[in-house]
């Protein structure tokens, strides 16, 4: 559902909600704000890679 609300935005609507999030957090918090959401990707994304390698491991042992 949320990625057809973001599929639907055109041009000025993102300009908007780019100022609109200037204006709440301000220009210095933008880059800690963006560099915390980097992280939690990095994290997400490495946890699932340890998730589907504990997998393949089990169905190798399963296979044996």
């Amino acid at each position: 559902m949320m990625t057809a609300f973001l599929g639907n935005l055109r041009g000025w609507e993102w300009i908007i909600i780019l100022v609109v999030i200037l204006l709440l957090f301000g220009g210095k918090k933008i880059p800690e704000l963006m560099r915390s959401i980097g992280k939690g990707i990095k994290s997400f994304k490495s946890g699932l890679n340890e998730a589907a390698d504990s997998t393949d491991d089990k169905k190798e042992n399963d296979n044996k």
